[in-house]
């Protein structure tokens, strides 16, 4: 008997009146806030301006969005369109399923997008908004709690997950919540990424890599404990080879990195920096402007020089004169 449990949610859509609000985007739309409130204080530290990086997630967060689905849907094509499926559930994204891969890999096409327009290096851009992304997939990793999906082995601990449902080929039962452990691990990675940015100075993209060598860490063995269907290769999970090979990657981007542009960069945000000394300059300009016309002569002083010095002159005519 099962003394403790994580109860799944009765349904995963829930309404205000006549609107439906389903939990999965619910999350999506907290994490992408929570994203960009945290890059946007980053880069305002870093020496960036305000609003910069939400300017910049206008790009970012539609192709995350496209890439990211792109990946499931390819990855797991056999749920869209093999016999008795309906390939126009592939355009449901609210039902659930998105790939982290796709989505940072085209999200990084957005950015570099944005960036480009504003003459920003998308490395140092990348590294505001890396602990911000390992919050908004913590947060985002309870849609599947909603959803009912993406479970562990079967197991009593006291935290196992209850599925109740029974769609799709689900057997009701108590699984490891691979959900919760996935985001309490990017909680701690983006922790991790705060921490090693402060303490070595991380720029030029390392934070970033960070951020996806760490993930990557814990995807690895929490894809591991999954039981939906995938497709495998050589016995391991497609995600699994993903996680390996993007690791391994961003772990030679660090070091490469480290050695040919070590140091942070000195600036992130072209001219942001200058706002301030160009009104400075502004100002000692106009103080310059106002110390000139202190120390030039008043009209009224000239006139009374100018009846000074024709008095003298008539002085010295008379003076001649008697003379």
């Amino acid at each position: 008997m099962e003394l403790a449990y994580i109860p799944s949610p009765s349904s995963g859509v829930l309404y205000i009146g006549p609107v439906p609000l389903r939990g999965y985007a619910f999350c999506i739309i907290i994490g992408v806030f929570v994203a960009v409130w945290l890059g946007n204080k980053r880069w305002i530290a870093r020496g960036g301006r305000a609003g910069t990086v939400a300017d910049i997630a206008v790009w970012a967060v539609p192709f995350g969005l496209i890439g990211g689905r792109l990946y499931h849907v390819i990855t797991d094509y056999q749920l869209y369109f093999s016999e008795g499926r309906d390939w126009v559930d592939a355009f449901k994204i609210w039902e659930g399923g998105l790939g982290i891969w796709g989505a940072i890999a085209f999200g990084a096409l957005g950015a570099w997008i944005g960036c480009r327009r504003r003459g920003i290096p998308l490395p140092a851009y990348a590294d505001a908004v890396a602990p911000g992304i390992a919050l908004a997939q913590a947060i985002g990793r309870w849609g599947n709690w909603f959803n009912q999906e993406l479970y562990g082995r079967s197991t009593d601990l006291p935290w196992a997950l209850e599925i109740t449902s029974s769609t799709d080929g689900r057997v009701p039962g108590t699984y490891h919540p691979t959900f919760l452990y996935e985001s309490l691990w990017c909680v701690g990675v983006a922790l991790l990424v705060i921490w090693a940015g402060r303490r070595f100075e991380l720029g030029h993209g390392r934070a970033f890599a960070l951020y996806v060598a760490g993930y990557c860490a814990g995807r690895f063995w929490i894809e591991y404990m999954r039981v939906d269907e995938a497709h495998h290769i050589f016995g391991l999970r497609l995600n699994n080879w993903t996680a390996l090979l993007v690791f391994l990657l961003a772990v030679l981007y660090i070091v490469l990195s480290a050695r040919k542009r070590p140091g942070r960069e000195d600036v992130v945000e072209p001219g942001a920096s200058g706002d301030e000394g160009g009104s400075d300059s502004g100002a000692g300009s106009d103080g310059a402007a106002e110390k000139d016309e202190e120390d030039a002569p008043s009209p009224k002083k000239d006139s009374e020089g100018s009846e000074d010095s024709r008095d003298g002159d008539k002085d010295g005519a008379g003076s001649a004169k008697k003379g």
